[in-house]
């Protein structure tokens, strides 16, 4: 291939169907062809992006400046900074905050998602309401909007089942080819011009996941089977770095009867979490992502979310806390003893723990223990609780790339054409599972394949 224009079959191929559609749409915007490569044929329920809350940061956008909200690219970046305890890398994650909101007003006016601001209640760790998302606050709700506006789309193709493999360069080191194997073996290189590796993370290889993050190593995987490292490897294979690999997105309320997401707003709305003994066991609102390292070191790895019938009223607009609750997996009581017999912890240690809830929540206690500071109302019969286990939900550490989504070789130079975003990218999350704030995971998917496909036109002769 000798990388002229004429020689190309695409000028860019996005491996991974998730949030790599976005880059697919933006580069089709932007006059650019584009092939999408997926080896999920079920893609459209089977990813991360799908399985997600489908919550996306824009610090700045105009649904802020309708509500009032006082937001910036700066004051994300702080948050983030102060999440993180400084250790993401400043320059990516300034990069993100940036793009944040002219993102999701993008996905808004050129994809027809319809985004909302939640007002409801505040993610740990944004201190100020700037995520976005789509009725239902599901994914796969999201990722039906990307792929029905990519399949409309005369300028992308679709190539599911098909995994990317390996990318071809050129003599001058720059992507001339993305190699793609169907099911059975079958091998073909499509000549283009960049590769866009959107292809999620290592959280389904439980050997990177062992050698990494062992502290989650334990736990159940919640995402999707073919987030097995191919993006980090196939960009370590032609020289690129990696950083930030015990980077992950952990989750402490996964229903272990009915593997669905109970999800934090139990939480912010006031529920507490217990452990299998009915005892607390820290501030519940540091974080749901540190918070899984945290139950997993609990006696048995499991507890339970207690809380009530307005709590679980206010979360039923979470598609993941009703598929819970369809699943019979909400145990209910007129009161703590109840509640103990029926789930099998110790009646006095979960009656001290709502106890000490209401005590926090109506200001009779002098402070928590744990330091929990955030509690709405005092919990009130009947109660309810869900048992809930450790999750990974995805990992956070990958290539490394700059604010571009280009990869960076070993020398910190871009490999021409290469691109890489969302788990394959190495993120913004810093250290372990205690840096992701809400919104990590599909900022930097949806606004690095952003990113990759502006950059990528403006070095694209036409």
């Amino acid at each position: 291939m000798t990388g002229q224009a004429e020689d190309f079959a695409v000028d860019l191929v996005v491996a991974g169907a998730g949030g790599g559609l976005a880059g697919a749409l933006r580069a089709a915007e932007l006059g650019l062809s584009v092939l999408v490569v997926d080896p999920d044929e079920q893609f459209l329920r089977g990813n991360n992006t799908s399985m997600s809350t489908a919550m996306i940061p824009g610090a700045g956008s105009r649904w802020q400046r309708a509500a009032g909200v006082e937001d910036g690219p700066a004051r994300f970046l702080a948050d983030i900074t102060a999440k993180t305890h400084g250790t993401a890398d400043p320059a990516l994650a300034a990069a993100l905050a940036r793009v944040s909101a002219p993102l999701v007003e993008w996905l808004a006016d050129a994809v027809d998602v319809p985004l909302h601001l939640v007002r409801d209640f505040s993610y740990p760790g944004h201190s100020a309401d700037r995520l976005h998302t789509v009725e239902g606050r599901h994914g796969s709700a999201l990722l039906r909007h990307l792929h029905e506006r990519a399949r409309r789309s005369p300028s992308i193709d679709l190539l599911v089942p098909a995994r990317l493999v390996d990318v071809e360069r050129g003599a001058e080191g720059g992507v001339t080819g993305a190699v793609v194997e169907y099911p059975g073996g079958r091998r073909e290189a499509i000549a283009t011009r960049a590769v866009l590796l959107a292809t999620n993370g290592y959280g389904a290889n439980r050997e990177l996941v062992a050698e990494n993050i062992p502290d989650i190593s334990a736990a159940d995987y919640h995402g999707g089977q073919f987030s097995t490292g191919d993006g980090l490897a196939i960009g370590l294979r032609h020289g690129a770095r990696s950083a930030f690999m015990d980077a992950y997105q952990g989750h402490a309320a996964l229903a272990r009867r009915s593997r669905t997401l109970v999800g934090w707003a139990t939480i912010m709305h006031g529920a507490i979490m217990v452990d299998e003994g009915g005892e607390r066991f820290g501030d519940e609102t540091t974080g749901y992502s540190e918070y899984a390292a945290a139950l997993a070191a609990r006696p048995g790895a499991h507890g339970w979310i207690v809380l009530d019938r307005r709590i679980h009223d206010l979360c039923l607009s979470f598609a993941d806390f009703r598929q819970t609750v369809e699943a019979g997996a909400v145990v209910w009581a007129e009161d703590p003893a109840a509640l103990a017999e029926r789930v099998g912890c110790d009646a006095k240690a979960l009656a001290e723990s709502v106890s000490e809830q209401v005590a926090l929540a109506t200001g009779a206690a002098g402070g928590d223990r744990f330091g929990r500071t955030f509690l709405e109302e005092p919990l009130q019969g009947p109660f309810a609780a869900v048992e809930v286990i450790p999750a990974l939900f995805h990992t956070q550490g990958g290539l490394v790339v700059d604010g571009e989504a280009r990869v960076l070789g070993g020398d910190g130079v871009p490999i021409r054409g290469l691109f890489a975003s969302g788990g394959a990218a190495h993120g913004i999350s810093g250290r372990g599972a205690d840096g992701y704030l809400a919104g990590n995971g599909l900022l930097p998917a949806l606004g690095l394949a952003w990113q990759a496909a502006t950059a990528l036109s403006g070095t694209t002769a036409h």
